[in-house]
């Protein structure tokens, strides 16, 4: 099993790599050392030995775990929550009011995730272990937990990328975590020397416009730094915003043209590709940079949210 150490990113919080997708830097779990010890979002189930690898490293006891918050219930940031559960036995799972059902009986979620990624599913996803319901814990806009004498955490409802989905504010780092509603870092660009951050828009319920509210609350919250689902944190908050929100317009007005055109998502997928790969050639990114591996996964999932998106707004 290849693992990485963990990350150190200060004020008590660490990131732990669970290799999604069996991808270095693709999906990260975040460690809050408060007198309640706390994670962020698992991954799915195979990142699990690995979750628990980077507790070891990190000195903590699984045992010791107390909450396991996941942003939204996809299963590359929830699915592994049930079996992680079997290794901490004092933990419950704290989740959005529209996920929970879906964490005690996740064959919807299975369904959803099988209808894209198909034969790929199980070296994936497998297994996905229900999360029973006297453990879970549903916190909804403005509640709060506190996980440590000066650590209450704030939660946010934050729509977009999909429903069920919010983000935490963390006083103890002044950061927010914000899942996939802030979209995606790209830091594998990082040895070119910037990182690029696109919106996220995958289906089945990606909303344009709610996710332009969740970010511009974001920044009306002037945190000083975002952790990503995927992957990482960044300190300059302000900049991102204003990133994600021009590519969320660009994501919009290129699959509104390719829809109007009789096109569907691969054609949408080649589009925005296209813009980014122009970007990053204006960046000076090397045409076989690893990073357009990623993207071109990425894109196209978002490609399939935006015409999913269309199709009910045309009715």
């Amino acid at each position: 099993m290849e693992t990485r150490p963990p990350v150190d990113l200060g004020h008590r919080r660490a990131m732990i790599d669970g290799f999604d997708l069996g991808v270095p830097g693709r999906t990260g779990t975040y460690v809050l050392r408060e007198e309640a010890l706390t994670l962020v979002d698992t991954g799915p189930s195979p990142s699990v030995p690995r979750i628990l690898k980077g507790l070891e490293e990190l000195g903590l006891d699984p045992a010791d775990v107390r909450y396991v918050i996941v942003t939204h219930i996809h299963l590359d940031h929830a699915g592994g929550a049930g079996l992680l559960l079997e290794s901490c036995p004092r933990a419950q799972v704290v989740v959005h009011p529209r996920g929970a059902r879906h964490l005690a009986d996740p064959s919807r979620l299975v369904a959803g995730a099988r209808a894209i990624y198909q034969d790929q599913f199980d070296a994936l996803f497998d297994p996905v272990v229900p999360v029973p319901k006297d453990r879970l814990i549903v916190k909804g806009d403005g509640d709060t937990l506190k996980i440590g004498p000066e650590c209450t955490l704030t939660f946010l409802d934050s729509p977009g990328h999909a429903a069920h989905h919010f983000s935490i504010y963390d006083p103890a780092s002044g950061g927010l975590f914000t899942g996939d509603t802030a979209g995606i870092r790209y830091h594998e660009l990082e040895d070119c020397g910037f990182v690029l951050h696109l919106p996220v828009t995958s289906p089945n319920q990606f909303d344009p416009e709610a996710m332009r509210r969740s970010i511009e609350r974001f920044r009306k919250m002037k945190a000083e730094r975002i952790f990503f689902g995927h992957f990482g944190m960044e300190e300059q908050p302000e900049a991102v915003y204003e990133e994600v929100l021009g590519w969320l317009d660009r994501f919009v007005r290129t699959g509104e043209s390719v829809f109007a055109e009789g096109g569907g998502p691969s054609e949408i997928e080649e589009r925005l590709m296209e813009q980014v790969r122009e970007h990053l050639r204006e960046r000076k990114v090397p045409e076989d940079h690893p990073v357009y591996r990623q993207l071109k996964m990425d894109l196209f999932v978002s490609a399939l949210g935006i015409v999913d998106y269309l199709e009910k707004k045309r009715g």
